[in-house]
């Protein structure tokens, strides 16, 4: 803990021990919006296994690949990211070599990482990789893993997948109960690597970012930079401030939260949006976004049961709708999200855009506007017309998503920035310059909080609005000039 506590200094960071919460990060000074708290190479990483399309193990790029010739598992975009890794590689190399076709087939991306977590172990023990204040075993060792609170379903899962481990491995002295409480630490500390648009691209395991607790409310956010994790201020935190995160989508009733947390983490969370729970606000909060709308046309009020458990009241202008309505309804939306799951996996995309706007046309009669369900079938429609360029339509389900973005996220969320600038981007492509720039203007006030001023994303993000300011001043002149 003292050598951790010695590399923390640095950053203005102490990690401090609570009875309710375990280890927890602080500040030694303060820290404003958008600035970095902390950076963090993983102690082991491996990429995402898709069908579609293989990544670089080093860097996670998806450019000129090539297989590694002797174990097939592992591929590189070129000799530079092929002789970063080789330390590590060699010897996981060796061992994936030995498998049969069959038995390689069933190395996933937590076995892969799991592998490399005991390979970089037993390097540093060598002395081949050096062990430093942030990147050692022990910091490994000290993190959490609800062993005793996992179901024994899981734990036998855990026992199997040490079991084909050690089985892989091979090492002297290597303990199988021990690799399946890291497999344990892996599902409850473990990171999804993601890109700037938070599409996921592999896992890691940050030991040091790790400590940082949850909150439903936070103070900070984790993003990417290549397989780094850094992990940035969105608002001022004060000196002697604790660091928080938010481990889940935070887009959710506080039971919705509260089940996620407990399912994934194995904690309950107590943060100022938590304790809430049950408090008049909090059920009008869940109502709405995951609750029913009034059938009142122009009545945007939201509903309750009502004492005799037959129905639900609106609250607003005291109109009924009654449970075998909303089971009608509910059932049809279901039946619908059924056909679509078996449209989706056919590739037919006009076919399952029918099916989606049936789903949406659905929704609209049974929940909120505000409502998560409504808003993630918008974003399943929006990605589709991307896909097929249809940007017309692809910007009317955009912007119908914006307003649910802006209730569900803080000002300073990395998904909000994103909406915002994909609306801003679909807007200058079919030439609406103006609000072209009004979007692109708020996701730049977002992203450059979230992700930093000196990154390409976000550079690239810098260099759209200006061209976009340029052609809105030409086209502003040219009205004049008329």
């Amino acid at each position: 803990m003292e050598e951790l506590q010695s590399g923390l200094n640095d950053w203005g960071l102490f990690v401090s021990t609570l009875p309710d919460k375990g280890r927890c990060l602080f500040t030694t000074r303060d820290f404003h919006p958008g600035e970095a708290i902390l950076r963090e190479k993983p102690y082991a990483s491996a990429p995402n296994k898709s069908g579609v399309e293989s990544r670089c193990d080093r860097c996670f790029g998806t450019s000129n690949l090539k297989k590694c010739s002797a174990c097939q598992v592992v591929w590189y975009c070129g000799s530079s990211c092929q002789k970063e890794e080789w330390k590590l590689h060699r010897l996981e190399c060796d061992a994936l070599s030995k498998l049969d076709k069959e038995r390689r087939k069933s190395v996933t991306p937590s076995i892969r990482l799991m592998l490399r977590l005991y390979i970089r172990m037993r390097l540093e023990t060598q002395r081949v990789i050096p062990a430093t204040t942030m990147e050692n075993y022990k910091l490994v060792e000290a993190l959490v893993s609800h062993m005793t609170e996992i179901d024994e379903k899981q734990l036998v899962l855990y026992a199997q997948m040490a079991n084909l481990v050690n089985l892989i491995l091979q090492m002297p002295n290597i303990n199988i109960k021990e690799i399946a409480e890291n497999f344990s630490k892996l599902a409850c500390n473990a990171h999804t690597i993601c890109d700037s648009e938070l599409r996921p691209l592999g896992t890691g395991l940050f030991p040091v970012i790790s400590i940082i607790n949850h909150s439903c409310l936070p103070n900070s956010v984790l993003v990417f930079e290549g397989r780094s994790a850094v992990v940035r201020a969105v608002q001022h935190i004060p000196k002697n401030s604790e660091v928080l995160i938010s481990y889940i989508e935070t887009a959710g009733s506080t039971m919705t939260r509260q089940k996620a947390l407990k399912e994934q983490y194995l904690f309950t969370c107590k943060c100022l949006r938590c304790i809430k729970v049950g408090q008049p606000e909090d059920i009008k909060e869940g109502a709405i976004l995951e609750g029913y709308c009034c059938k009142n046309i122009g009545c945007d009020g939201f509903l309750l049961r009502d004492s005799d458990d037959k129905g639900f009241i609106c609250q607003l202008c005291g109109l009924v709708r009654s449970k075998e309505e909303i089971k009608e309804v509910a059932s049809e939306v279901k039946s619908v999200s059924d056909k679509a799951l078996t449209s989706t996996s056919s590739q037919n995309y006009q076919e399952t855009i029918s099916t989606y706007k049936t789903i949406e046309k659905l929704q609209r009669k049974l929940c909120h506007r505000f409502s998560i369900n409504l808003m993630q079938t918008r974003e399943k429609l929006l990605k589709m017309f991307m896909e097929l360029q249809d940007w017309c339509e692809a910007l009317s389900y955009c912007r119908l998503t914006i307003p649910v973005y802006e209730r569900v996220y803080p000002k300073f969320h990395p998904l909000l920035g994103l909406q915002y600038y994909t609306c801003g981007k679909l807007e200058w492509l079919l030439g609406d310059t103006e609000n072209a720039v009004k979007s692109l203007t708020k996701a730049v006030d977002i992203l450059q909080i979230t992700h930093g001023t000196n990154t390409p994303f976000v550079k690239e993000l810098l260099m759209k609005l200006d061209e976009a300011r340029a052609e809105a001043s030409y086209k502003l002149s040219s009205k004049e000039d008329e």
